[in-house]
Parts: structure tokens; sequence; C-alpha cells
């Protein structure tokens, strides 16, 4: 202990006689550090912290499959809920919750909140207990039970301004008075950014087996894995097969609730950053240790001197590892500052209407301060070893004759620098190839309209609450009075509702079926189809392709007509060379009409403009599909945001009590299904800059390192004739040969890296030439850049001077 206190007081002065090296190994570590911490806490959102919920590795959410149209993880129905709870012996409970939209109209502003209806038992079985009032009881979550309602922390605190006396009070939730009976802790908002909770059955209990819009979560047995839970769930789902039609060729699947919760191409992303990051610290742990080899080659005297007065080399060793470890951690608390202002970047670079789920918390906690220590730790011994091994071989004689001048063991040492710069530049390219395709990949976005025309748009959503909008026909009714009053403001070109919105949501699915067809219900394509009024197709600019689109009367009545795209048609009929004219049937029900098509339009991709094939398609008749939470598309003929406040004036003159909410432009709406590549694009340009500029400043390094050292050979070179460009060239030609080996191992580094994101990309390879190519060639003018001041300082070699000292 003795020992180690001389070594780290010998250390700490050391450091403080030389400040300009200590501040610059200390902020190159505390860029890479803090980089590595700021990833590290959105991994550690994701893989390692557990869920805010009680026992939560036993919770698990499950889904209704149906492998023979790769259905893997859909909604289930209200019976199937009953009949998985009651059949199966896995799960202590098995909880269901159903998104809704909710209106709350206590107040003189209709407002639309976000919520779910959710069976008693869910709060339970998460461990989860409201902070004022109590939870759902079983008599709440029934038939014909008195209306209540749980709301969200922040609504409370919002809407009634945290009165404590909220609970007990009436309030009217979609036109039914209805009971607070309590508030959820803060923050709490499951399944994702639910506002306000509504009891489950009393919605449900009257749904059919086809009516798939439950969420289904469950609590493991203790002791039950969950491969014997899927097992024991598939089996009751295999009987339900054979027992009820509606169930036929469904299947079931059990998965761990933080693998439903955090999707793979998450996981994904996270992990790719992960990557870079480690590139990162890596880069900046070669660029330390190049300045502490430099350094060494300074002090080879002092530890010459060191070793002769007695110092074994595992002391001179562990000396320089100390004054290592030293600037390692004294980068930790900056890295840490580092990390925070990543985190607050990170956080608002994110859209407001795109926020993670409030169980994802990437906040500095006590696990990611545990991890950045440990990681100073391991990269002061990481890039503090290998100078200390090489200034411990030092031949101490050489040194002492040589009064410091160290020739001996300094071409082994340039080997070094010159492999850590190549290694350098390496990391560079790898994570500048990865900015440069993300980037690219954003751009693509931009220009992509994929089959749309969205930049004259406006959109927006209205809810129709209430009893009075409890038939179909009311809705109707008044969802065509609105477009038709729409359609008749200034600067309107044409409007349409509908049950979707496009690049938002909505829309329906299911099995489809060709009149005539001999498929099986397990080779049933499925389609989506979405209800819409009259000129849709002229709000969306789609032609058709052959037949004709909706008359006015078709659209408001239920003709039993349809128009679909193209993936549809050769989905039904293959070998049809028009299908107009033909019929077909949604859901293979019974009871559903035979839609005969009258027009066939161009694939496009209404909810993503992502690569890939275009889903089928179908539009019919907005009386097939009214639904409470409307969209509303209206195509202008100047800016779109101009005419949102006429358009809300005239839905609140058709029924004031209508909620609008989630007004934007359609660009708007379009950008925010792409808006993840530009935050990738700009968070590896970030690490890419970072990276590059280490890179640089290591090439700069070994090139001033190595003029220094070869004063006399240069004043040779003059003395005999060379040219003041010769040496010059002399110089930059060490800089680009250093880079062309780094580049060389970098694209081979690369073409490996860059296969794994593939997925990620749009309409650029994951090997594309042009990032390849541009990318390494700006790495060489980097380098060469870099080169240019010692390349300077050499040209000014005086012969006679460097002769002479010699």
């Amino acid at each position: 202990m003795d020992s180690f206190l001389q070594d780290l007081r010998y250390a700490v002065r050391t450091l403080i006689a030389n400040p300009g090296f200590a501040l610059l190994t200390v902020a190159c570590l505390a860029l890479g550090i803090g980089v590595n911490s700021t990833i590290f806490s959105v991994v550690d959102t994701i893989d390692i912290r557990p869920l805010p919920f009680r026992e939560p590795d036993r919770l698990v959410a499950l889904f209704a499959t149906r492998p023979a149209a790769g259905v893997s993880d859909a909604s289930i129905s209200y019976p199937d809920w009953q009949d998985w709870r009651g059949r199966t012996h896995s799960f202590e409970e098995i909880a269901g919750v159903a998104g809704r939209s909710l209106t709350l109209s206590d107040k003189d502003e209709p407002e639309r909140f976000v919520g779910s209806a959710v069976t008693a038992n869910l709060f339970p079985l998460l461990g989860v207990q409201p902070i004022l009032g109590r939870q759902f009881a079983p008599s709440d979550d029934r038939p014909g039970a008195a209306p209540v309602v749980l709301l969200s922390h922040a609504v409370w605190q919002r809407r009634y301004a945290g009165d404590r006396s909220i609970v007990g009070r009436t309030i009217t939730v979609n036109g039914t008075p209805s009971s607070v009976i309590g508030v959820m802790p803060p923050q709490f908002q499951f399944p994702e950014r639910t506002e306000l909770w509504i009891p489950l059955v009393p919605l449900e209990h009257a749904s059919k087996r086809t009516d798939r819009d439950i969420d289904a979560f469950a609590r493991l047995k203790p002791g039950i894995s969950i491969a014997a839970a899927r097992e024991d769930l598939v089996a009751v789902a295999a009987r339900l097969a054979k027992e009820e039609a509606a169930d036929e060729g469904w299947s079931a699947a059990v998965v761990a609730m933080r693998d439903a919760l955090m999707r793979s191409d998450v996981r994904l992303i996270v992990l790719t950053m992960m990557g870079a990051v480690t590139l990162v610290l890596l880069i900046a742990c070669a660029n330390v240790a190049n300045l502490l080899l430099a350094r060494a080659t300074v002090r080879q005297r002092e530890i010459a001197v060191r070793a002769a007065l007695g110092a074994g080399r595992a002391r001179i060793v562990r000396q320089l590892l100390t004054e290592s470890l030293l600037i390692a951690l004294a980068a930790a608390p900056l890295g840490v500052a580092v990390a925070l202002v990543g985190l607050r970047l990170l956080t608002n670079a994110i859209p407001p209407q795109n926020q993670v789920p409030y169980y994802i918390d990437w906040s500095m906690n006590p696990r990611i301060l545990v991890y950045t220590v440990a990681i100073a730790i391991a990269t002061g011994l990481l890039f503090g070893l290998a100078p200390a091994l090489h200034a411990s071989r030092l031949d101490f004689h050489d040194a002492l004759k040589d009064g410091g001048r160290g020739a001996s063991g300094s071409g082994r040492r340039n080997r070094l620098r010159s492999v850590l710069v190549v290694s350098e530049i390496a990391l560079s390219l790898v994570l500048l190839v990865g900015a440069s395709l993300f980037v690219r990949s954003f751009l693509n976005f931009e220009a992509s309209r994929a089959g749309l025309d969205s930049s004259r748009w406006m959109l927006m959503r209205f809810y129709l609450p209430g009893d009075a909008y409890d038939a179909g026909d009311a809705i109707t009714r008044r969802v065509h009075d609105i477009v038709r009053r729409i359609e008749a403001l200034p600067g309107v070109s044409a409007a349409m509702a509908s049950n979707m919105v496009p690049y938002l949501a909505g829309g329906s699915d299911g099995p489809v079926v060709a009149e005539g067809s001999t498929l099986t219900k397990e080779q049933e394509p499925h389609a989506l189809y979405f209800g819409v009024t009259a000129h849709a197709l002229r709000t969306l600019n789609v032609s058709v392709l052959s037949g004709r689109d909706f008359s006015d009367a078709e659209a408001m009545t239920k003709t039993p007509v349809a128009i679909v795209n193209q993936v549809f048609a050769s989905k039904l009929w293959p070998n049809a060379a028009d299908v107009v004219g033909r019929r077909f049937r949604i859901d293979s029900d019974p009871d559903n009409p035979w839609l005969t098509v009258i027009g066939v339009v161009p694939d496009f991709r209404l909810f993503t403009v992502r690569d890939g094939k275009p889903s089928p398609y179908a539009f019919i008749p907005y009386p097939y599909s009214p639904t409470r939470n409307t969209g509303l598309t209206v195509r202008v003929s100047g800016a779109p945001s101009s005419i949102a406040g006429a358009l809300r004036q005239q839905i609140r003159a058709a029924d004031s009590t209508l909620p609008i909410f989630a007004a934007q432009t359609g660009d708007d709406a379009r950008a925010d299904t792409y808006w993840q590549y530009g935050l990738f694009g700009w968070m590896f340009s970030i690490f890419g800059g970072i990276a590059l500029a280490l890179a640089a400043i290591g090439v700069y390094g070994v090139l001033a390192y190595s003029v220094s050292q070869r004063t006399q050979e240069i004043g040779v070179r003059v003395a005999l004739g060379a040219s003041r460009g010769t040496v010059f060239n002399l110089i930059i030609g060490d800089g680009a040969r250093l880079a062309a080996a780094g580049i060389a191992l970098g694209i081979a580094g690369a073409f490996a890296v860059t296969r794994v994101v593939r997925s990620l990309l749009y309409n650029v390879s994951a090997t594309d030439p042009l990032s390849f190519v541009a990318t390494a060639a700006f790495l060489v003018l980097v380098a060469i850049a870099a080169s240019y001041v010692p390349a300077r300082r050499a040209t000014a070699v005086d012969p006679i001077v460097a002769l002479r000292s010699e």
C-alpha cells in the first residue's frame, strides 16, 4: 500500500507538471467514455433493467397466431380470452387490454385521450396500485356494471389540477357519466401511452370470436417455464380450432413481456449503436496509447535512472499503469457529463408524437455510473499496458549514454504507434461508412413518395362519443355531413373520411376469399380494407388502372362494391387479365356480402414509405366500416396548414361535442414514418466525426514524432541535395501510406459490419460503392491534411544545425 501511494503521488505530480498532455488525454478518453455510457444507458433500459412491475420475469404476453397466413402476433377475441383463462393451467392469471379512444366532455372543450379498456385483474397482475382511490373491482368489470374510470397522474394534474376530491366525482366519458375511482402512479401508462382506463367486460362481453382486438398478458405460475406455458396454451388453441369455426387455423404463442414490448428491430438498432460507440472508445484508447508512447520517449532517461537505482521492470510497469489509470479515472466524471448531454440530445431528437413508452427510462442511474467507472478502469489498463511494457524494455545503458535522445528501441516504438494509427483509421472508416449509409437512407426516404403525393394533405381525426352515435347509420350521416361541409371550403380540392389516416394508422385486417375459390381457411390471403367516403381516390390523387371510382351514392350506402390495388388482385386472381367485375368476401363470413370489384388502382404504401412489397388493400364504402374514431384527409390547393382552423370550425359547426386531435400535414405524417433514420444518421455522423478527429490527431502525432526522430536523416538528405519539395512529399507519403493501410483494413471490417444492419437501410445497399469510395477518399484527404504541419516542419530543418547537433 505504501508503494502504491508513492506511485499515486508521483503520478499526480507528473500529470500536474505536464498539464497539456494531461488535458489532451483526459479529453480524448472523456469523449470515448461519454458516448459509450450514453448508449449503454439505452441498452440497460431495453435489455438489462427490470420492467417496472412486480416479478417482471414471470410476466408474458399471449398472442394468436395463424402460421399458414404468416400471422405471428395477432390480438385475440373476448371469447378466446375467456377460454384461454379457463382452460390453461400454466398461468396464475390472464388479463386483457383493448385500446379505446376516450373523450372527456365535462368541461367547455371536449378532449380526446388515449384510453384502454382493461380487465379487473390487470393491475393486480402487474403489481401496480393507484396512488389515490382504488383499482377496478370484479364488480366493476361485468356486464351492466355502473361506469367507472381510472385517471393517469398526468390527466389528473393537467385537467383537474391535482384535486384530491376528484375520487368519487362523476365525469363524462364518451358521453356517459362515469365515476372516477382512482388515480394511477406518476408515469404509469400501461400498455404504452394510456391516459385513461375503463373496465373491459362491459364493452366486450357480446363480442364475436372474429373480433380480435384484445391484447393478452399473463403471469406464469411459480416454476413454470415459458416453453411449458407455450405448450399448454397451444394445446388449448388446438382444441378451440376444432370446436369453433372462427378459430379454425389459429394457434397461440407465449412471449416474455420484455420481448413483446421491445421490438427486435429496436434491439438491433441499439446494439448497432453500442458497437459504434465501442469503436469510438477503442479509437480514443489507441490515441491515448500513442500519446503515452511519445511521452515515454521523452521520459526514457528518467526510466533508465529509476532502473539503475534498483527499480525492477514490474515496478516500472506498475508506475506507468498507475498514471494511465489516473488519467482514465479523471476522464470518468467528464464522461458522465458527456453522457448526460448525450442523453438530453437523444431525448430532444425524438419527435414529441413519437416519445418512447413510459417504461423506457434512459436517465443516468447507479448502474450506469458503475459501468462508467468500470470502463474507465478497463480502458486505463487497455491503453496503458502496451506503452508501459514498451517503456520497461528500454536498454537502460544506451538511454543513459544517449542522454535521452533515445535511438534505442525507437523503431519498435514507431511500428507500434503506426499500428495504432492504422487501427484508428480503420475503425473511423467503419463508422463513417455506417453514417453515410444511414444518411443516404434518410435522404432516400425524403425523396421517395412511395406512390403517393402527401404535399397537399391536411390530416386530422375526430371522435364521435355518446349514445347518439351508437348506431352505424348515425355515424355515417354525421361523417358525410362533415365531409360535405369541408369540401365546400375555398381551397379544398377534395376530402375523404375513413377508418384510417394515411401514414398514421387504421383500417381493418382479415382474410379474404374470392368467389369460387377452393382455398382452405389456412390458405386464404389476408388483406387490409378501408371504409372510405366519396372522392377518396381524388383526395389521395390516385387514378384507376382499370374500372372506375365510387359514385357518391355508392360511397354513402352499403352498395356491395370495392376498389382494390394490384397486389390484392394478384393474390385473389393470379391468372386473371382483368379483375373488374369479380367478387370477393371479407372474413369468409356468410353474413358478409359478396363485394364486386369496380376498379383497380396502382400499388402504393399507405402507412410507411419503407422498402418492400406494398400490402394488399381494398377500399369499400364507408357505411361498411363506420367508426367513432374517424380520420379525415383533405387535399388543398395551397399550404395544408393554412386550412386547419377552417376544418376545425366546420367540424364544430356539425357537432360541437366532437373532440378533434392528431392534426398535421401529410408531409409531417410521412416524415414521422422514417424520422429514426435521420436520428441514426445524426448519431453515426457524430460518432464518425469524433473518430475522425481522433484519427487525425493520431496521424499528426505519429508524423510529428517521426520528424523529430528523423531530424538527422532529413538534414543529411537536404545536405546531399534533396529539395524541400522532396522532403515535404516524403512526410506526406508517410501519412498517405498510414491512411492506405487503415483504409484497406477498414473496408474489410465495414463490409462485415454493414451486412448486420442491411435490414435497416432504405434503397441503398449495405455494400454501396459510393459510400465506401467517398469515405475512403475523404479519410485520405484528412490524413494528408494532418500530415501537412509535420511535413512543413520537416522542410524547415537546417542541415547544418541538424548535423552539428548530432
